[in-house]
């Protein structure tokens, strides 16, 4: 490693905390829903190109989740969604604004650890409100030197929120669960990137993997981190 790592990177969602697994669980609930106007397989894809045409509308989380369920509800009933449903998917939506926040694996302490040596950066997309609310209910808040809640990472993202690095990009990593929003961009913008896979990721956010990287790496859980980044000061 020619340049020496001195800012750290995290996702949040799905990263740090479980963030999907309440995705599917109220889409399995707008399911049952509309179970009487279409059946769940098409329902679903339906629900999927209603909410990949909305991101440059709504952007990514919640608020823009429930709009594109009450969207796709609306068209497969051709207007005659009862309002019962309409108000029970909005309900659903504030549950999902206020879930309690279940750290992941090992985040606790590697965070922790990390944040003794290391420059931490958070670098998420969602709503501004939920983001901020589940950071502050995560108990993790003091370990980050700075927070980036954007629209969308790109590149350029990444080249921004690490320009304050001493070596910038270079002497940075990111570290997240998504190869499309965490990974590929983070490698782009020149910094290392540590993939954490998730059991549940959504669509949207899947993509290749870099094999072959020299800056790529991934790790099962978040516990091998620190391990990680001693092997490349060696």
């Amino acid at each position: 490693m020619s340049t020496p790592i001195t800012t750290i990177g995290f996702d949040a969602d799905d990263t740090l905390w479980q963030n999907e697994q309440f995705f599917q669980l109220t889409q399995e609930r707008f399911a049952d829903l509309l179970a009487e106007f279409a059946e769940p397989d098409h329902l679903m894809e339906r629900l999927l190109a209603a909410e990949r045409r909305n991101l440059g509308h709504y952007g990514f989380g919640i608020k823009g989740f429930v709009l594109s369920m009450i969207e796709t509800a609306l068209e497969v009933t051709e207007h005659k969604v009862p309002g019962e449903v309409i108000a029970e998917l909005l309900a659903a939506g504030q549950e999902m604004l206020q879930h309690p926040i279940h750290l992941l694996p090992h985040v606790g302490e590697t965070v922790a650890a990390l944040a003794a040596e290391f420059e931490l950066v958070l670098i998420t997309k969602g709503d501004l409100l939920d983001q901020e609310r589940k950071l502050a209910q995560s108990g993790l808040g003091e370990f980050f030197d700075a927070v980036e809640i954007v629209s969308d990472k790109t590149p350029a993202t990444y080249a921004r929120a690490f320009a304050k690095a001493p070596h910038g990009p270079a002497g940075a990593m990111m570290v997240g669960n998504s190869l499309k929003s965490d990974v590929l961009p983070a490698l782009a913008a020149g910094a290392f990137a540590v993939h954490v896979p998730h059991d549940l990721t959504w669509v949207l956010e899947q993509a290749e993997s870099p094999k072959g990287a020299h800056r790529f790496f991934e790790l099962p859980d978040l516990g091998g981190l620190p391990g990680l980044i001693d092997g490349l000061r060696r």
